[in-house]
């Protein structure tokens, strides 16, 4: 028996998709990207619509939201970074090559040194990959505006196209993985987005109070590292802590590791997470750090968003097959029994 004409355009699209990701791989990423924001942003398209906009406006006005708010921190970190590189690089010059931790009797040398010329390597090809990037970045962004309001434009279209590849009985779960993809894009987007800035806002007064130098980068740079499962903002925390031990500060050191270890690397995740939390996808940390490390040193940056999102995937598929177990079980159990 010949497939369905269905079945076979499935197939058909399948294989497309295939070839167009390999044939567009310079600009996957962006695809892929502009997908996932596209995707958790259509709530909000709908929300728009019913002010009263026509489609087209709607997708627009939604699509340029979406733009400058991948913009705005783009522009801004790229700012702060060129603004600030010459005074970040004369500091870590400035360190000594190492630091002797003394305890009573024992003593505890650490080569600050290496870490040091390490990371003005990485700053200064960083800083020279970001320069000639610049031009790229640019297409990419309106690449990634396009992109949004197109799909925006189209969703419902695409929804029912791609319902209609999948048979009837299997709705249900097609939708179980859809809520699942949307929960779990909703705590990688927002809720990190909005842990993060307040991050930065906090870390921001604490850091001029400490009297931290470069209070604006650092604190920007705590808030950026929320995106960073588990170790997060206690990277800036450590090495401010870090920075003031070479110096021969050391109670400057404790009181950053106490108060900014408190206020910035623990507040944000226990008063801003927790009241974000309850449309994500309730995925345990250790999953998310396996997702986010094993996407990023996979795909590289794209898997920051793909790896968490393929982790929380086959963990809803996992529940609906044991739950589709247990029901099976259930429903033999009357006929088992005499």
């Amino acid at each position: 028996m010949p497939p369905s004409r269905t079945t076979t355009l499935a197939v058909v699209l399948a294989v497309l998709l295939v070839a167009a990701a390999l044939l567009l791989g310079a600009v996957f990423g962006t695809v892929f990207f502009a997908v996932t924001v596209a995707y958790l942003l259509v709530p909000i398209h709908r929300r728009v619509q019913r002010l009263g906009l026509p489609p087209w406006w709607s997708s627009a006005t939604t699509a340029a939201l979406a733009s400058l708010a991948v913009f705005v921190p783009v522009a801004t970190g790229i700012y702060v970074l060129t603004e600030r590189a010459d005074r970040l690089l004369d500091a870590l010059e400035g360190l000594p090559e190492s630091l002797t931790l003394a305890f009573y009797e024992y003593t505890y040398t650490i080569e600050v040194g290496i870490v040091t010329d390490a990371a003005l390597s990485y700053l200064t090809a960083f800083a020279v990959e970001v320069a000639v990037a610049l031009p790229e970045l640019a297409l990419k962004l309106t690449l990634f505006g396009m992109l949004v309001f197109g799909l925006l434009l189209a969703h419902e279209d695409a929804e029912r196209a791609l319902l209609a590849t999948i048979p009837a009985t299997y709705h249900d779960i097609a939708r179980s993985l859809s809520d699942r993809a949307g929960a779990t894009l909703y705590a990688i987007y927002v809720l990190q987005a909005v842990t993060a800035l307040a991050t930065a806002v906090i870390a921001l007064p604490v850091f001029f109070a400490l009297g931290v130098p470069y209070p604006v980068t650092l604190a920007a740079l705590a808030g950026l590292l929320q995106f960073i499962p588990i170790v997060g903002p206690s990277l800036v925390v450590g090495a401010v802590a870090l920075y003031w031990a070479s110096i021969g500060d050391v109670t400057g050191a404790i009181l950053v590791v106490v108060v900014a270890g408190v206020l910035v690397a623990w507040l944000p995740d226990v008063v801003v997470r927790p009241r974000l939390s309850r449309r994500t996808a309730d995925l345990p940390g250790s999953l998310y750090f396996v997702g986010f490390t094993g996407g990023l040193l996979t795909v590289g940056p794209i898997g920051i968003i793909a790896g968490p999102l393929i982790v929380a995937l086959v963990v809803e598929a996992a529940s609906l097959l044991a739950d589709e177990h247990r029901g099976t079980q259930v429903s033999l159990l009357p006929e088992e029994w005499p």
